[in-house]
């Protein structure tokens, strides 16, 4: 069942959101859904304990960026660490 929830945000938080729900082919509102599913979903004492935290956090600021690595860059990375 579905219920209606008002929440009052930052306007400019809330814009980011939209933009980058709409680029995920997402409402708002399931993203919120989404967000909220994870948080209630696991045994978390704080914030600072959910995995998503940083992710969030850079949602809202709009710098949330996903960069697809190949396994070889990954690797080659890795292996310079090490030396």
């Amino acid at each position: 069942m579905n219920t209606k929830l008002t929440l009052h945000f930052d306007r400019e938080v809330i814009e980011k959101a939209k933009k980058y729900a709409a680029s995920q082919q997402m409402s708002l509102s399931r993203l919120t859904e989404y967000l909220y599913r994870q948080i209630t979903s696991g045994d978390y004492r704080t914030l600072s304990e959910f995995p998503v935290a940083d992710w969030v956090n850079q949602v809202s600021e709009g710098e949330a960026n996903y960069v697809r690595r190949s396994r070889k860059s990954m690797k080659n990375e890795f292996m310079a660490s090490k030396k």
